[in-house]
């Protein structure tokens, strides 16, 4: 009996999609589904003239693979994924590999990695990025785990991953569970990127008054730049003119401002705060999508709460360009945090991340694929211990250069009364950082006042407490 290739579980979409892209690529594939009504329509329709072998049973699939087997997993993170490995380890051998290719929480997949490599089993976690088009045509992996194992496998990773200028998109990550800790902070600079263009549109609809055609045009034009080009940007220029077959309205204005979020976002605020890294305006992502998320109460609170409003009173085209400014100075912040994210993520872990190589896998395939990532794999290639993308000298020099605009449209937003949480968290976190001093010296008194939690001095060394006895006291 011919033996198949590659073996994938779980056949939603993702899983669908990214067998057939296995396949189409010269690997033959087993597949299987927890529910045989799922792996029959896959059979009859998607998968027909293809050399794709069903399986109905867990050891029918096993028994369909050539050793080493390669089985990628693409189900529900969490326990699924834990349900299905205890189901396959008695079925497999020594040297097997397992591909979690799930969201999965970092934490897991690192604990995976224990348990099944001392078992003689090889365990990889890769995030997949690109949703269901990029899996079918070409995603962004990023698989962390033993580096012998992504060597034997490189082979169909680079066939089926997307393809740009300087090689397939992607690369060994490192070990552990670093391979989903990148795609974990991959979907955090995501997160961000998605609020910043809308805050954007927020600004240039409300206070420039655009319509949804001349909306179209603008993010049409910025999708040109060498700084705004993306697929983002892109799918955001298409989205506008989209009209609403039975309303014969754009169909963007009649969308529930409600957003969802599957938790990858969550995650990153919560580990950037365990690793002591200021993310802010991913942070302000993740809790815009919140409140957007109460609309019911927000509908209720504007008919009692009042603030200010009215458009923008100086020339449209330049608050246009004042915006895009805005935007950039805004986005390079957001992607500085992610990969300040990243670096002290490496050193904490041991995982030896190279973050130029990151940026490189992330120029295709993925949903934050931009041109701009080039210049970001540059500045990390020349200095890979760059502390922060904000003093790589072309984006230091960018900033430099536009922040007037950026600092004139917050200004605008808060005359207007309209919230733009990560712009602001974004100006925020420049000149935080750009600042020599903060006022953080008397939060430490503060501490030391109440807590006795000690304090360093700018003029000498040592650690110091002080018994602060109020004035009025001292002089009793």
């Amino acid at each position: 009996m011919t033996l198949q290739s590659f073996g994938v579980i779980g056949l939603a979409v993702m899983g669908e999609n990214i067998a057939l892209n296995v396949e189409r690529n010269g690997f033959p594939i087993a597949v299987y589904n927890r529910s045989r009504e799922k792996t029959d329509a896959f059979m009859a329709q998607r998968a027909g003239g293809r050399n794709v072998k069903a399986a109905f049973t867990l050891e029918e699939f096993v028994a369909a693979l050539e050793r080493p087997r390669k089985i990628l997993v693409m189900v529900q993170a969490g326990k699924p994924v834990d349900a299905v490995i205890q189901q396959l380890k008695p079925l497999l051998d020594e040297g097997d590999i397992i591909i979690d290719g799930g969201n999965s929480w970092f934490e897991d997949t690192q604990r995976r990695t224990q348990e099944l490599e001392p078992a003689g089993l090889r365990f990889l976690g890769m995030g997949v990025s690109g949703g269901e088009e990029g899996a079918l045509n070409g995603p962004s992996l990023m698989p962390g785990g033993t580096q012998s194992s992504y060597e034997y496998l490189s082979p169909i990773f680079n066939k089926i991953a997307a393809q740009v200028d300087d090689g397939p998109c992607v690369t060994y990550v490192g070990p552990g569970g670093s391979g989903h800790y990148v795609k974990m902070v991959h979907n955090g600079i995501e997160y961000g990127d998605m609020q910043l263009i809308a805050e954007a549109y927020d600004l240039l609809r409300n206070a420039g008054g655009l319509s949804a055609k001349e909306l179209h045009e603008v993010f049409a034009q910025w999708n040109t730049t060498d700084e705004l080009n993306s697929f983002l940007i892109e799918i955001t220029a298409n989205i506008f003119p989209y009209v609403d077959p039975e309303t014969k309205l754009p169909l963007v204005d009649l969308i529930v401002d409600a957003a969802g979020q599957k938790g990858t976002g969550r995650w990153t605020v919560q580990t950037a705060l365990e690793l002591g890294v200021s993310i802010p305006t991913i942070t302000a992502a993740v809790n815009a999508r919140i409140i957007s998320s109460i609309r019911d109460e927000r509908i209720a609170a504007s008919k009692q709460l009042t603030g200010p409003s009215g458009k923008y009173d100086g020339s449209t085209k330049e608050f246009i360009n004042k915006v895009r400014d805005a935007l950039y100075c805004s986005k390079i912040c957001s992607y500085a945090q992610g990969m300040a994210l990243l670096s002290t993520a490496s050193t904490t872990f041991n995982w030896n991340l190279n973050l130029s190589e990151l940026a490189r896998i992330w120029k295709g395939g993925c949903i934050i694929r931009a041109g701009f990532l080039n210049k970001i794999k540059k500045a990390f290639n020349e200095n890979p211990a760059l502390p922060n993308l904000l003093l790589a000298p072309e984006f230091k020099q960018t900033i430099l250069d536009r922040q007037a605009a950026w600092r004139e449209v917050i200004i605008t937003a808060a005359k207007l009364g309209i919230p733009v949480p990560a712009f602001s968290a974004s100006l925020d976190y420049f000149d935080s950082y750009r600042r020599d001093r903060l006022p953080q010296n008397l939060t430490q008194a503060q501490r030391d006042y109440f807590g006795a939690h000690t304090y360093l001095r700018t003029d000498k060394a040592g650690v110091f407490h002080t018994e602060w006895v109020p004035i009025t006291e001292a002089k009793k």
